[in-house]
């Protein structure tokens, strides 16, 4: 009997170990990218937040470099993107219309935005690609919620959550986190609305509708993140504070009392955060 059992035992470690053959533990399997020929360094975001429509509207410009000089086609990761157009930015600042389909979607990962690189562009120089698109109202990265689900109950938010594949919906990228980029952004808002991102942002800025934030840190792209409401900012230490309705600043600043005194330990442990 025991004999049995180990043969069972044995056959089904073989069966294991075939199922494994091929498989590449370097290889992000859920991620179109071909990032073993193209590596995204830096994104320069510039949308529009239409909250009748519940879609962001308008471009990304991603600074590529080439790993693989004589690949010519650049795969990017999307879901429920309207893409309307794309171009290079050629030596000279002028845009290289560039072919572009769509592949095959799948239920998990999305669909495959396969860019071709035109005649003319050097892949030995930084790419410059600049993509005109359209985010959906469905978009499984965006909350978008009406002014009756808000605590204030007369203005309209919108927040994201990127982790952990969810980038993809709102950005055309390289949805993979071992692919770092700096971000920089321009987000066009209601003009009595704020916006905030996972970036720099300015407590003092004029609430005028028009934002603009860096990130100068190399963040994977499931940590780009936005928000937009009827937020105001109260500070809880030096280096710390938190971005909530005025509804809700007492009761936030309460909950996230200990984060400057949690910071500072780090930093004693780590060094300045930066």
């Amino acid at each position: 009997m025991l004999r049995k059992f180990l043969i069972v035992m044995v056959s089904v470690v073989l069966v294991s170990c075939a199922k494994e053959d091929g498989y590449d533990p370097a290889h992000d399997y859920f991620s179109f990218a071909n990032t073993d020929q193209f590596v995204t360094r830096h994104i320069a975001l510039d949308l529009d937040v239409d909250f009748d429509e519940s879609v962001l509207r308008g471009s990304v410009v991603l600074a590529i470099k080439a790993l693989d000089t004589a690949a010519r086609e650049i795969i990017l990761d999307t879901r429920d993107l309207n893409i309307a157009s794309v171009a290079l930015i050629a030596a000279d600042g002028l845009p290289v219309p560039a072919t572009f389909t769509m592949g095959e979607g799948h239920e998990t990962k999305g669909t495959p935005l396969n860019i071709s690189i035109p005649a003319g562009i050097d892949t030995k120089a930084e790419l410059l690609v600049r993509i005109d698109y359209e985010t959906s109202p469905s978009a499984s990265a965006l909350q978008w919620l009406p002014a009756e689900l808000t605590a204030g109950g007369k203005h309209p938010m919108m927040f994201s959550q990127a982790q952990s594949i969810h980038a993809r919906s709102f950005i055309p990228l390289q949805d993979t986190p071992s692919v770092r980029v700096t971000y920089e952004a321009r987000i066009n808002t209601p003009p009595q609305l704020l916006a905030v991102m996972s970036a720099n942002n300015d407590p003092l800025t004029p609430r005028n509708g028009e934002y603009v934030f860096d990130m100068p840190q190399p963040i994977p792209s499931y940590l780009i993140a936005i928000a937009v409401g009827n937020l105001y900012f109260a500070p809880l230490g030096e280096d710390t504070g938190v971005y909530t309705e005025p509804e809700m600043l007492d009761a936030s600043v309460y909950e996230f009392a200990n984060t400057q005194d949690m910071l500072d330990v780090a930093e004693k442990q780590f060094g300045p955060y930066r």
